[in-house]
C-alpha cells in the first residue's frame, strides 16, 4: 500500500473514531485493496466491520442485493450499481457507511462503450450516497492503486462533509 493511502487511511480513522460510526466495503475490480487501505491504521476493529469481494454478478445479486435487471440493462460497471453495493452493504454489514468499486481495470475486459480504466466509485449511507467516475486507462496495477485512493479520498470528503458543524438559527 503506498504513502497516500496509509495518510488518507489515518485521517479517515481519526473521524470514524470521532463520531462512533461504522464503515465497510463492497469491492469488485479493486478485489479487497479499500478494504486493506481501512485496516491500515491501528485499531480500525472499532469502526471497519468487514468488506464483500463481489467479483462476479451473482454475489452482487446474492450478497449486496444489486438488482438483476439493473446489471443485465446496464452492466456492472455504472453508477447505480455502484450506489447498490453501497447500499447493500451497509446492509449485509449492519455499518453506518460503505465504500464500493466496480470497473474494469484491465488489461482486457473493455468494450467500446466501457473501454479499460472506467471505474466506479461511491460511498455513502443507506440515505445518501456520492460516487465518481474513473476514466484514464494507466494499465492494471495503476489503476487500481488510483481507484483505491480515489475512495478513500472520496470517502473522507464526504465523512468530512456529513461532520460539519451545522449552523444554529436562533430567531
Amino acid at each position: 500500500m503506498d504513502f497516500e493511502s496509509k495518510v488518507i487511511s489515518r485521517d479517515v480513522s481519526e473521524i470514524l473514531w470521532e463520531t462512533e460510526k461504522t464503515v465497510s466495503t463492497a469491492e469488485s475490480c479493486t478485489g479487497g485493496r479499500i478494504g486493506e487501505a481501512m485496516i491500515a491504521v491501528p485499531g480500525a476493529s472499532k469502526y471497519f466491520k468487514g468488506g464483500i469481494i463481489s467479483y462476479v454478478n451473482e454475489v452482487k445479486e446474492s450478497l449486496l442485493g444489486v438488482d438483476h435487471q439493473l446489471l443485465e440493462e446496464k452492466t456492472a460497471v455504472c453508477e447505480e450499481v455502484a450506489i447498490a453495493m453501497v447500499k447493500g452493504a451497509c446492509k449485509a454489514l449492519n455499518t453506518d457507511y460503505a465504500i464500493s468499486a466496480t470497473g474494469i481495470a484491465g488489461p482486457g475486459g473493455g468494450t467500446k462503450e466501457i473501454p479499460v480504466g472506467t471505474i466506479w466509485l461511491a460511498c455513502g449511507s443507506q440515505e445518501r450516497v456520492v460516487t465518481l467516475k474513473l476514466e484514464e486507462d494507466q494499465g492494471r496495477d495503476l489503476n487500481l492503486t488510483n481507484a483505491t485512493n480515489k475512495a478513500m479520498e472520496l470517502f473522507l470528503d464526504f465523512l468530512k462533509e456529513e461532520n460539519e458543524p451545522r449552523p444554529v438559527y436562533e430567531g
